[in-house]
Order: structure tokens, then sequence, then C-alpha cells
């Protein structure tokens, strides 16, 4: 919110004529009238109004611009702003005019470099200069010019860049050290280059300074104490240079001071509060310093201030109550900042506010109320947590209201009629509230003023109104997101003959498109059209729409082929979107020659052949989810030359990856060419080449071979998926150069290796899937190295790993142990930016097994975390750490070996909702602790060695017997045995406490311990040393059970050749794995080994909503193996 050149252009002029009006004008001297001719023929002048004037004929005294003494000497010449071009050199006869005191030129074209003569005007008070096309060094005989009392020699930014002024040498203090009168210095976009102390103490003599205006000079910081010696100063502005350094204090004690600009410098540190409270400071401009803090402090009554613009600074805090004082206030611009709380009521004092912007902060509570502002034009309070009604709001009194954004808060209600009818009303954005109900009270054509309408991501109801498409002066409607229902005909789009953009997306909407339909001609202008989601069923007639820019056609019914207009509608197209549709192929002939084409999304649709010719110079292409089913040409890489997006996934596609797809190494971020049937190794330039890819998506093919060993030291992949494929070897060591890998899924191969303890140092990795391979040995964590804080999803199953669970490992998964109200704050999808196509990410994607089922999640939260660590070889107990993972919903240990007690601490896994800990070896019962677990939907203990009651209450009455069978000691509810009330007490009471609460002694238990180990010594020790008694005993009791355990259906086998028995089964087994592992691949090899009762695999994933399981028709169901061979006594079962 600077002072612009045209406003200080009117500035000086003004200065110089109240400084001549004092003085009378003479007859003009003739020799003057010569000079000034001839500096009229020198110019190119052809549009110059003043010199247009200049009559031979007339007093040249009374020519415009020129301004005479008493003697009729020429003592003022102003020519700004006639476009006046030309050359002025030494000699010219600008430079005859001794007597000049005021000398303007700014504003013109005269582009040639900064002419010597200067020197020649002795008694020049004012030098106007800016913007007048000088270039090249300002001169040295500027700084003889003591006389001078206003120098402007500024340069606008944008013809700065192009023709530099420089200040070298001279440098800035020859410049001024002579200027003793100087009160008004102007040297904005002059190229000075001086860092602090130089150019603040140059200035320092110049003690006569009220204004200093430099911005945009290249000065760097820090701002030198010395710059308090010019006690006059009342204009500081030093915007668009390099301070980098703290805001000085001693600005405070200006007592002159009336405009600070500091914007865009780099400042940083705490903006010294008191130079709010200057009572003079009627301008403060401090934007764009990112890293610059402070608060507002309270104001004094009657402050002067009437611009104050903080926006793109770190400020915080809440708006002073004080801020009401601030009565002169007509710009506030605190966008883009920290500030949060209510909105005080004194701000309804702020009755002389134009320009009101608060966006992009955390302000809460109600819309403020403004009315008494009656001057307000601009009005901006998007982007923060505002909540309540807007219908109450006296919008009727802010006669000259133009611009109105209230979007993306929580604003609900009506929308009020009163907002959209005011009659200075160009621009309404409410989008991205909860606004709902119908739109009623809309103007008619010729008494609004509106060209924005975005009421777009709201709850909006019925039919659009009618009088929205009689708004004629409309340039931008969009209505999407809503609900809004009913038919809309495109040809009432005609209606609005100056509308550039259109959508209605993602509405109840029935747009359609009749015979009578002919072309959208009559508003040739329209750029954007998006009719997404609105029921469409045949492609509208856009042939003549010869601006068309962006085209969204998506979600819709539209079936039969694409037609070839719409490759030629506009050499300009950026964007077209024609996915989730009917479409079955492209009309022929076709040609996809659109140089400007950015996005080309087909996906979802029914294309099906070979994959058509794609544009040369397109940033996102997606063919994905279709039928394409040839193979990749050989030199598509040709056409992803420019590509940074590129997807094929989810077709029928043959075949080898060609190595031409790596010609798009300089620019591919996002590869993804899974679920299809690409056969062949993968290409190690594609690993080694493509440095900026971020995403490499090849899961669900049919590769073979290693994973190149080629990855780059500036590895910039995000995300490596090569699921389901038939790989093989181990992981590349080079992968841990990828120090950005957030996704790491390998699951489904063949790879034969250690865990990946080589990529510990990734600290950013936050899934990881090895499931289903050949991977072997320990987990753990090597000493001094990082080990995954991020990780929130592990999934390690069917694999060969052994071992105990490291403790110290699992201590460092943070993330897993993060509340989970602080992760849903935080709360994102793992996604990666598509560089430069606003709005455009790639969401990873994972499958897991959760809660039995085969799920895909397609987006995957950031605060989704997920365990499953089963069908492997890990031993010893479960980790108490485990319970510290707060935010874990899932967890399956089952199919191992782990011993020990179900540690108590998983009761503290609050969001805990599937555990499954099945066929290990755990013992002890059932901590009550995991009655704490209140989102379980499954768990799942069986076949372990648990004993004791089965706690009851809460989740544990929804568990059926499938969760507990196989531990012959547990009882209670489902189950059938019940608990006897001795051992029930027992279960009941803490570990701890062994003693009945009285400790009494019970003689009766001491009685018949004593006795049963009298008669057990008298029947054993015979055994133990009579060999022959010993053996008459084991031949009666065989032979005893060898008769009676088949009649009741049981197998018995003699001790003798029970070892033999194992020992051959174990070799078939063993057999039998091998010859799975030679198998194709095509299934993964799930370990059996241990799973008892039967058993289902479902084929799941989430619908795209993300809210159910749609399965598949198919539900296959196993029987269990027979139990372990070493049992002496077996049996044949199956569990329904």
């Amino acid at each position: 919110m600077g002072t612009s050149h045209f406003s200080r252009l009117l500035l000086n002029s003004f200065v110089f004529f109240l400084v001549t009006a004092v003085l009378v004008s003479g007859q003009c001297e003739s020799h003057q009238q010569v000079l000034l001719l001839r500096l009229k023929e020198s110019l190119n002048s052809s549009l110059s109004l003043k010199l247009g004037n200049w009559n031979p004929s007339t007093d040249c005294c009374s020519w415009g611009g020129i301004t005479c003494d008493a003697s009729g000497r020429v003592i003022g010449l102003d020519l700004s702003s006639q476009s006046i071009s030309g050359a002025v050199d030494g000699s010219n006869s600008l430079f005859h005019l001794r007597h000049l005191q005021q000398l303007n030129l700014a504003y013109n074209r005269l582009d040639f470099s900064f002419p010597s003569g200067f020197h020649k005007f002795p008694n020049l008070s004012c030098l106007n200069l800016s913007d007048s096309g000088l270039k090249g060094q300002i001169p040295a005989e500027i700084s003889s010019l003591g006389s001078l009392v206003t120098l402007d020699l500024s340069v606008s930014s944008f013809v700065s860049i192009e023709s530099p002024l420089k200040l070298e040498n001279p440098n800035l203090r020859m410049l001024v050290q002579n200027l003793t009168r100087l009160r008004s210095l102007h040297l904005d976009g002059v190229k000075i280059s001086a860092r602090g102390k130089e150019w603040c103490r140059a200035l320092s003599s110049v003690t006569n300074l009220e204004v200093l205006s430099m911005s945009n000079c290249d000065l760097s910081g820090p701002i030198d104490d010395s710059l308090q010696n010019l006690k006059n100063l009342s204009v500081i502005h030093l915007d668009r240079n390099k301070l980098s350094a703290v805001v000085p204090a001693f600005l405070a004690q200006l007592s002159n001071l009336t405009s600070l600009r500091l914007s865009a410098c780099g400042l940083r540190g705490q903006f010294p509060s008191e130079i709010f409270q200057v009572r003079t400071l009627q301008s403060l401009d401090i934007t764009e310093n990112e890293e610059l803090h402070g608060y507002l402090p309270e104001f004094h009554h009657n402050g002067s201030l009437r611009i104050l613009v903080l926006s793109r600074t770190k400020f915080f805090g809440s708006l002073p109550l004080s801020v009401g004082n601030l009565t002169n206030l007509t710009t506030l611009d605190l966008s883009y900042c920290n500030f949060s709380g209510a909105f005080p009521s004194s701000i309804s004092n702020l009755d002389q506010l134009v320009y009101l912007d608060l966006s992009f902060n955390n302000f809460a509570g109600q819309v403020p109320p403004l009315d008494m502002s009656k001057n307000l034009a601009y009005l901006d309070l998007s982007h923060n947590k505002l909540s309540g009604k807007v219908e109450s709001f006296k919008w009727e009194d802010l006669q000259n209201l133009t611009h109105t954004d209230l979007s993306y808060n929580s604003l609900h209600g009506r929308i009020p009629s009163s907002l959209v009818a005011l009659p200075s009303i160009e621009l309404v954005q409410l989008s991205n509230n909860q606004f709902d109900g119908e739109l009623i009270g809309f103007p008619k054509a010729r008494q609004s003023l509106l060209n924005v309408l975005d009421l777009s991501n709201n709850q909006l109801q019925g039919s659009i109104p009618a009088n929205v498409f009689e708004l004629d002066r409309l340039k931008v409607l969009s209505l999407s997101s809503n609900k809004f229902n009913g038919t809309v005909w495109l040809g009432d789009v005609q209606k609005l003959v100056n509308l550039t953009v259109l959508d209605l997306s993602h509405n109840n909407l029935y747009v359609t498109v009749t015979p009578s339909y002919s072309t959208l001609s009559p508003f040739p202008k329209i750029t954007t059209l998006k009719l997404a989601s609105c029921k469409l069923k045949e492609f509208p007639d856009l042939k003549n729409q010869s601006k068309l820019i962006y085209l969204d056609l998506s979600q819709n019914q539209i079936s039969g082929e694409i037609p070839s207009w719409i490759w030629n509608v506009n050499v300009d197209l950026q964007h077209l979107n024609l996915s989730f549709n009917l479409l079955e192929g492209l009309q022929k002939p076709y040609r996809i020659i659109l140089p400007n084409l950015q996005v080309l999304d087909l996906h979802a649709n029914l294309l099906s052949g070979n994959i058509p010719t794609l544009p040369a110079y397109a940033s996102y292409i997606d063919f994905s989810s279709n039928y394409f089913t040839s193979s990749l040409p050989e030199n598509i890489g040709d056409y992803l030359s420019s590509t940074m997006f590129f997807s094929l996934s989810s077709n029928g596609l043959t075949g080898a990856i060609p190595k031409s797809v790596c010609n798009a190494a300089d620019y591919m971020r996002v590869l993804d060419l899974s679920k299809n049937s690409l056969s062949g190794e993968i290409p190690r330039c594609l690993i080694g080449s493509m440095v900026y890819l971020v995403v490499l998506n090849l899961r669900g093919n049919m590769l073979s071979g290693n994973i190149p060993d080629a990855f780059p030291s500036n590895c910039l992949l995000e995300t490596i998926d090569v699921n389901g494929n038939k790989l093989e070897g181990k992981i590349p060591r080079s992968l841990a150069w990828c120090k950005r890998l957030e996704v790491l899924n390998l699951g489904n191969n063949h790879i034969n290796d250690s865990f990946p303890f080589g990529l510990k140092r990734i600290a950013s990795l936050r899934v990881l899937v090895l499931r289903s391979n050949k991977f072997h040995g320990k987990i753990g964590c090597p000493a001094n190295k990082v080990s995954w804080p991020k990780l929130q999803v592990v999934d390690i199953a069917n694999n060969s790993f052994n071992g105990t669970l490291p403790k110290k490992c699992l201590k460092m998964w943070e993330a897993m142990m993060v509340d989970d109200d602080e992760a849903r704050i935080s709360g994102k999808h793992i996604q990666s930016e598509i560089l430069q196509l606003g709005g455009l990410y790639y969401m990873d994607s994972i499958t897991v097994i959760n809660k039995g089922l085969m799920m895909e999640l397609v987006k995957i939260l950031t605060l989704f975390t997920f365990i499953d660590l089963s069908c492997n070889k890990f031993k010893g107990p479960i980790p108490d750490v485990i319970g510290e993972f707060k935010a874990l919903y899932a967890l399956n240990l089952s199919h191992n070996a782990l011993s020990g007690k179900i540690p108590p601490s998983l009761g503290n896994l609050q969001q805990l909702e599937s555990l499954d800990l099945s066929s290990n070896e755990l013992n002890g019962s059932i901590p009550q602790q995991l009655l704490n677990l209140t989102f379980l939907e499954v768990l799942n203990l069986s076949y372990n060695k648990l004993e004791g009651s089965i706690p009851a209450g809460k989740q544990f009455e929804t568990f059926g017997t499938y969760s507990y069978e196989g531990n012959e000691g547990l009882c209670g509810k489902p189950l059938t045995k019940q608990c006897n009330e001795a051992n029930h007490s027992q279960d009941s009471r803490p570990d701890a406490v062994e003693k009945t609460q009285n400790d009494e002694f019970d003689w009766q238990f001491m009685f018949i311990g004593v006795g049963f180990g009298v008669g057990a010594a008298i029947f054993v020790a015979p055994l133990m040393f009579w060999k022959t008694a010993s053996e008459w005993i084991d031949g009666n009791v065989n032979k005893f059970l060898a008769e009676m355990l088949p009649k009741m259906g049981l197998i018995y086998t003699r001790p003798g050749y029970a070892k033999v028995e194992a020992d051959e089964n174990l070799e078939d087994d063993k057999k039998e794995h091998d010859e799975d592992d030679d198998d194709s691949g095509e299934e993964s090899n799930e370990k059996t080994e241990e799973f008892r009762g039967r058993y289902c695999v479902f084929c799941s994933k989430l619908d795209r909503t993300r809210k159910k399981a749609v399965h598949e028709l198919s539900c296959i169901c196993h029987d269990s193996p027979s139990l372990s061979p070493s049992s002496s006594i077996s049996s044949t079962f199956s569990h329904n």
C-alpha cells in the first residue's frame, strides 16, 4: 500500500507551482524563446499537449509548462507526462536555460544515457527526472547543485530492470555531500548497492532531510544508528531492499515521522511496538517480511494512523480493544499473519475504513459489525475460523462496498439478499463455508454491477434462481459443490454475454443440451467451463469457443467417441478433463496438436485398443483405469519430454517397459504403470537417470529380475511401490540415498534378503511393506542411526524373520505414540504435489489385511497406523513398549512363537480396532485392561496357552468363541466351559495378592498336601528304582490305550514310533515348502504350520468414499491342517 509514482508526481507538481505562484511573470526574452523552440525541435513531441501549443507568435511565458520571473527569464520548465521521446545531450539548448530553478521531465520516454551539463543550473532547487527514460551512471555534476531542495531520480521497478540507473561513481556519499539544503530525496529503483553503514553514514550529513525514499536500491543492512541524526525525517521508504536485519528502535524517537515503509526487506526479529505509538505516524507498511514478528500494542486516543499494513509477517495475538481508537484509519491490512481470537466490538468505531483485509489468519467468532464504516469498499475476511450467521448484518448500509470475500470459514445460515443486491457490489466470494437454504433476492440485471459470484463448496439447496442468468455483467459464476437441484438448460447461459468462467460441477443438477441448442457463440470470451457431475449425456457443442482454456466434463454419462473438434477448438487449450465417463474411443481422424495443453485426463472410461498418440508438451497425462491392451510404444518417451505426471495404471498393457521412458528424466515427477501385465526387467535408467522422480509405482505387474542398484546420490523419490511382481534378489544398497522416501512397498515378490538396516537413516519413512517375500534374520536398530520416527504402517508378514521383537527399535517409532487428537489436528494424506500444477496431487495407496479383510487404502491418512508382523518366527515376549502406540489402529502378531503374558499395557491403545495375537505360545490370563479398548471390533487370541476367565463387559460382549478357541485353560462366556468359583475367585484377584484378606492359615490344605505327597512317593519310588515293575506298567498302559482309543475315533501312536513319525512329517513339510518356493509365484506363500481351524481368504477393498468395504463375490475357505505331528494323540476336526 505504498504511495504511487503518480501520486508523488502530483505532490511535486503542487510544490512546484506553489513556489512559483508568487512570482510575477514578465515578457519573455527573445533568446529564451529561441532556446525553447530549439528544445522542441530536438524532441519527438507529437503526442505532447504542452509542446503542441508552443507558438512562436505568442509570449513564451504563457506557454504550457513554462514559468518566468519578472525579467522574462525562464525559471521553471515542467514537461512531465508528455510522452516525449528523443535524445538530450550536453549541447542541447536545454542547458542554456541557466536561470532554471525548477526542472521536471518526469514520466517521459527519453531513453538515453544521463547527460552532462546539469552543473550549468546553479540556482536549481527542484529537479525531477523520475521515470523519464534516463539510464546509466548518474553524473557527478548533480552533486554540485548546492541549491537543491528536492531531488527525484527514481525509476519504476519494471523500468529499472530493463534500463537500470546506477549510482556507483560517484557513489551516494559523493552525490549528497554538497547538497546541504536537500529536504526531499527520491532514488527509488536506482542501483546503489551499498552496505548499511555506508549509505546510512552518507545520508547522516544531510541534516535537513525530511523525505527519504530509496526503495529497491539493492541496499543491504543493518540500518545504522547514524541515521538517527536526521531529526527532521518524516518519510522513510526503504522497501524492497535486502536489509536482512532487525528494525531499529530509534525510529520511534523520530518525532516528525509520518510514513514508514519497510516492506519486503527481509526484516527479522521483534518489531518495536513503540513505533505504533508515534503520534504523528500516518502510514506504516512492513508487509512481506516473513521472519518479522510482533504484536499490536494499546493505541492512543485519536491517533494519526491512516494506513496500517502488516500482511505476510508473523505478527500474532489478538486485536486489542484500543484498535477502536484509530478513528482515522482508512486502510487496515493484516492478511497472512498469525492473529487469532474474536474481533473486539470497538472495531465498529473505525468509521473511516475504506480497505479492510484480515484474510489468512485464525480469527474466530462472528463477522465484526462494520455498518458504521459507510465508506468501506473492500472487505476480505477469508481463510479464518469465523462462524455464525451473516443474515442479520446490515449490509444495506455499506452502499460503497465493491469487494466482499468471506470464503474459507465456517459461516452458516442463509446468504443475505441485501449483500448481493448492493448497488456497487462487483465481487462476492462466499465459497467453502456452510451456507444453506435457497438463494433468494437476487437483483435484476439492470440494477447489478456484479461480475464475480462464487458460492462454491457450501450446502445451498433448491434450484438456481433464474435471475442469476440475467446478470449480464457477470464474468465469473461458480456454484459448484453444493446441493442445487433441478434442470439447467445450457442455452440459458447464452444470456451472460460477458461470462468467462462457469462452474456448475458437483451438484444434483441435470444439465441438458437439447437439439435446439446450437452453440455458445453469443459469449465467445468464455475461458473456463466446468460441468463435472452434471448428468451430461452428450458433449455440448463448443466448436466456436475460440477462447476456451479450461474444460472439465468429468464424472458424467457421456458415451460414444471423443469428437475430433475438441482438439481444434482452441490452440491455447490448457486443461481437458473427460475422466469418469463412458467414452469408448477417439473419433477419427484425430491429431492432438495442442502445444499449450498442460493437463489431459481421460482416466476411468471405456477406452480400448492401442494407446492414443500423446500430446507432445503436456505436464499431466492420465489414461489409467481404461481397457488399453497394447504394449507401450518404443518411442513413447519422445512424447514425455515435458511431462511431470504420467499414469497408465489399471489397464491391460503387455510387454516390456521401453527405455525411451527415461527421456522424460528432466521433468517427470510421477510415473504410474501399476496394475497391468507388463513383463521383463525394470530398466536401469528408470532408477538411475530420472533424478527428479518423486513417485514410482510399478505394482501389480509381472516384472522380474532384480531392482537395479542405481539410485542416484541426489535421489528425490518419496514413493516406491513394486508390490505384486516377480522381483528377486536383494534390496539395492543405493536405495539409502533416497533420503525423502516416505512409502516403500516391496510386498508380494521373491526378494531374498535380510531386514533393510541400511535404510535406517531415512527419517522420512512412513510406510514399510515387505510382506510375502523371502526376508529372513532378525530385525533391529543398529547403533547411532535414525530409526524411522515417522513410521506409521509396518507390514512384514509372511516372511522368515526370527528372534525377539526389539524393544529399542520399536521405541523409536514415535509417530505411533502420538495422541489421536494431536494426530487429527495435523492429519493429512500421504501425497506428493505435482509441482507447478496447483491443486494436483498424487495420493499414495497400499493394501493391508485389517480385521480379516484385504483393504486397499486409496488415500493414506498420516494418522492411520498399522502393524502386521504375522506369519514369521518371532519368539520371546511381546514388548511393553507397544502399549505406548496410542495411535495404533490395528496390531497383528499372529502365527509366530511369541511367549509370556499378554502385556496389560495393550489396554492403553485407545484407538485400536483390530488385535490378532492368535497361534502363538502366550500364557497367563487375559488382562482386564483390554476392556479399555472401546473401539475394538476384531479380537483373535485363539490357539495360545491362555487360562483363567475371559473378561466380561464392554466390547468383549461382542466377540464369539472363535476369538478364544484353542486355549484349553480359558473359561467363561462366550465359551461353554464355565469357571468354577475357586478359579474365578483366584483369577479375579490381582497377581500380587496371594493371601486371604485376614491372613489366616488353613490347616486343611496342609493335611491334603502332605497326604498326596506321601501317596505319590509310595507309588513312584518303586517305578524309578525297579526297572522290571516300570516296564510291566508301561506295557499294560500301552495295550489298554491301543484298544480303547480307536473305539473313540482317535488314533494312538506308540511312544517308540512318535519321534520317527515326527521326523518323517517334518521332512515332508520341508519338501513341500521347497516345492512351493519353486512355484511360479502367482500366489504368495502363506505360512500355515501353526494355523488351526477353518479360515477364509477375502478379496476386499474400500469403496471410493472410504467408508465401507466392497467384497469380491468369491470367498475361498479351507480346513486347517492337522495338529502338530509331535503329538502322541491326533484327531481330525473342523470348525464351522
